[in-house]
């Protein structure tokens, strides 16, 4: 595995000379995070699953973006947002460079919802221009979420400052996260939340949406390795076979 942001010119070039020509994009965010997450935990779940899969498949880790489209919690201070447009001209700019110097596959880890449209955008672009992109949103999160979780989810699916996030912090960046500041929150959500724009803080105070006061290191080992696995599932698959492994 090469981590582009640690490596010279000439260990990329040589990497990818010798035929590890895969390429792992994490695409992360800035947004709030109730009170005990760091704004930057989409990046830290999404780099930290895209490390490891550089790692199995001896690919490119290529650095995380750490903004995203992010618009329904820019009412809490720290929140970072870019235009939808912005997020798909930045997967195509970085798409169009790597496949200059020899990647010939790109593999997007996205690490927020809000991104999903535009990065799947540029995806369909970069698809219908001959290039060979993937793009994962957490497979089997819901699933082993499901498994694990020992407190109820806010809404069906919905991870946000929850037990499963703080889980996947505390695995991976544990300094960062404040058990001391840990609250339970469950909005009253309304029906048709997830299929229109809304913003988080007219729905939670703290931004949480859940309890994390559950929360463990082991559990968030378990969910980002079911997540990673899932992920080499789907990969495998979209190669055409486990040949890479």
């Amino acid at each position: 595995m090469i981590d582009t942001a640690r490596s010279s010119w000439t260990d990329v070039r040589d990497h990818v000379a010798a035929g590890n020509t895969i390429a792992f994009l994490p695409f992360g965010a800035l947004e709030q995070h109730g009170p005990h997450l760091p704004l930057s935990t989409d990046t830290i779940q999404c780099a930290g699953i895209a490390a490891r899969l550089a790692e199995h498949y001896s690919g490119l880790l290529l650095p995380a973006v750490p903004y995203g489209q992010t618009w329904d919690n820019g009412g809490y201070p720290g929140t970072i947002s870019l235009a939808a447009s912005t997020v798909t001209a930045i997967c195509l700019d970085i798409a169009a460079s790597a496949r200059s110097f020899g990647v010939t596959t790109l593999v997007i880890v996205n690490g927020d919802y809000g991104n999903r449209a535009p990065v799947h955008a540029a995806a369909a672009q970069l698809i219908d221009a001959g290039a060979d992109v993937l793009v994962l949103d957490y497979p089997g999160l819901v699933e082993v979420g499901d498994a694990v979780k020992e407190s109820p989810w806010a809404a069906p699916g919905l991870c946000h400052a929850d037990e499963l996030e703080t889980s996947m912090v505390l695995a991976l960046e544990p300094e960062l996260v404040h058990p001391d500041r840990y609250v339970a929150e469950y909005p009253e959500m309304p029906a048709d939340f997830g299929t229109r724009p809304i913003r988080f803080d007219t729905l939670s105070e703290s931004g949480v949406f859940g309890d994390p006061r559950l929360s463990t290191a082991q559990k968030g080992e378990a969910i980002v390795s079911f997540v990673v696995q899932r992920s080499i599932e789907e990969i495998d698959a979209h190669l055409g076979s486990g040949a890479r492994e």
